[in-house]
């Protein structure tokens, strides 16, 4: 069935007429070419990491070779280039997540970075004692600990949100615990455990209904479907750009400009000033006054490519080969003896973690990679959720655009081969 599959989405159509070629979009990923233990490479990890196309890796040396300055400060020709292509990567961002403006994009050098300098910048500066913030089960790490840190240094109250047993937020005790001492809903748009994809823009409308701020962490949405953050009115939203094909070291933090307006700087520095004395300062514009230093402009452009290759192939597209992939996979996977699959059945994205009884999640990993398949293991950065599923950790499988039909047999052929070999 798989082969058939494959073969069906060798050329895919979209309602525009151009084809996507799923064959040749593996070519510009040179990685893929790979042999792992004498199996060709099956990579399954993209929920933690993706791998990079060649256009980014060429755009980013290309850079290095022929235009590379520091930016924003040097008055000839090479720091004229590079100040351009990293502004330019600035825009990109701005059309892929419809931002206002290029005011709203702050360059950070990963996502929790960027978490970070919203709990440091406007939560010590707009959060009192009594002050509560609304989290859930579900949350990564980055979106939880400076939370926790925060609460411990300004004496805030955390509320966490459970999930139901399908693994979906449970909504009803979200509308409950959000009320007038709420000063900010911090939570994730996709599960990088369960896949569960919240519904962020009515969690929005209850937190703005207080009078409550919102932070969306977006690592494992922007990478996968369309967002709209204006739509969405989120007043934050987070991602990295290692998760979409893009280089390590480059994170986004949108905000509204209102709101980052008046919020003080993070870290302070160079470029980050507009005027400076021995005894004081004032600080640059937006969103210069959030970049101290030298930013991560290679980093930034060649997320800018990243972009520029996810664009071509299109989002839509993208969503809809890997919800094929996923639901293929859910229904294959389940027929492997003793395994269980958390989170819901539909409307999840394409993350599959699992647990083979009596095997630990470690030695399936270790078993795997024995075929050729690399998959996730442990807690996944949120420990919380798996203490309320009663489990030190899961197996992880996690798709992305170049993945395959094929690429899913070879997983559960090797899960029925891990299957028998523990048993």
């Amino acid at each position: 069935m798989a082969q058939e599959n494959l073969s069906a989405r060798k050329a895919v159509h979209f309602s525009s007429g151009h084809s996507i070629n799923l064959s040749a979009i593996r070519k510009d990923f040179p990685v893929l070419s790979q042999m792992i233990n004498g199996h060709p490479l099956v990579y399954l990890d993209n929920a933690a990491s993706t791998q990079k196309p060649m256009s980014v890796i060429q755009k980013m040396q290309t850079f290095y070779e022929h235009d590379y300055a520091n930016v924003h400060r040097g008055a000839y020709e090479l720091s004229s280039r590079a100040t351009d292509e990293y502004e330019e990567a600035r825009r990109k961002i701005v059309d892929f997540i419809n931002a206002a403006g290029s005011k709203n994009i702050i360059f950070t050098k990963n996502g929790s970075e960027a978490i970070n300098l919203v709990a440091y910048s406007w939560g010590r500066h707009f959060l009192n004692e009594g002050d509560e913030i609304v989290l859930t089960e579900m949350e990564h790490h980055s979106n939880l600990i400076p939370w926790q840190l925060l609460a411990e240094e300004k004496g805030l109250t955390l509320r966490p949100v459970p999930i139901r047993e399908d693994g979906t937020l449970d909504m009803e005790v979200l509308k409950k615990v959000i009320f007038s001492k709420t000063k900010l809903v911090a939570v994730t748009h996709v599960s990088n455990v369960l896949g569960t994809i919240n519904p962020v823009a009515e969690i929005a409308r209850l937190a703005h209904s207080v009078g409550a701020k919102i932070l969306v962490d977006g690592a494992q949405s922007v990478p996968h479907f369309s967002v709209d953050v204006q739509a969405l009115d989120c007043d934050f939203f987070t991602f990295s750009g290692h998760k979409m094909l893009g280089p390590t070291g480059i994170g986004v933090l949108y905000g509204k400009e209102e709101i980052l307006e008046e919020m003080p700087p993070f870290l302070s520095g160079g470029d980050m000033i507009s005027e400076v004395w021995i005894d004081h300062a004032t600080w640059n514009e937006l969103p210069y006054k959030f970049e101290a230093g030298t930013p991560p402009f290679v980093e930034a452009i060649g997320l800018g490519a990243a972009i520029d290759y996810l664009q071509t192939i299109g989002m839509d597209w993208v969503w809809e080969h890997e919800q094929e992939l996923t639901q293929y996979a859910l229904a294959q996977i389940k027929t492997v003896p003793d395994l269980e699959i958390f989170g819901p059945t539909e409307n999840r994205a394409g993350v599959i973690s699992f647990k083979i009884a009596d095997i630990h999640p470690h030695d399936v990993a270790t078993f795997l990679d024995q075929e050729g398949v690399e998959i996730r293991t442990g807690h996944h950065c949120a420990q919380p959720l798996m203490r309320r599923l009663c489990i030190p950790g899961t197996a992880r499988a996690s798709f992305y655009l170049y993945n395959t039909f094929e690429e899913v047999d070879r997983l559960v052929a090797a899960l029925n081969k891990t299957r028998e070999f523990f048993k």
